[in-house]
């Protein structure tokens, strides 16, 4: 269930970023997908961690540190 929703919102932000007009919404929606696919990568490699509440934590924080890092490689 997880996977088939993470590939509808990815599926989404490419097909929004195929519809936009101009250079500058087609790089705010390449940002906005950079920092969804890296929030569920970070997501995925945190949950490898730790146990009980502490893997609940250690996911989120995973996923905070995945979208910064995704945002800021892609340059936004």
């Amino acid at each position: 269930m997880k996977k088939g929703s993470i590939l509808a919102i990815l599926a989404t932000m490419g097909l929004l970023q195929a519809c936009a007009t101009t250079p500058a919404q087609q790089h705010q929606v390449g940002c906005a997908g950079a920092t969804v696919a890296g929030a569920v990568l970070g997501g995925v490699v945190g949950n490898q961690f730790g146990g009980g509440s502490g893997k609940d934590i250690l996911t989120a924080g995973g996923a905070v540190a995945g979208g910064i890092a995704a945002n800021n490689a892609a340059g936004c």
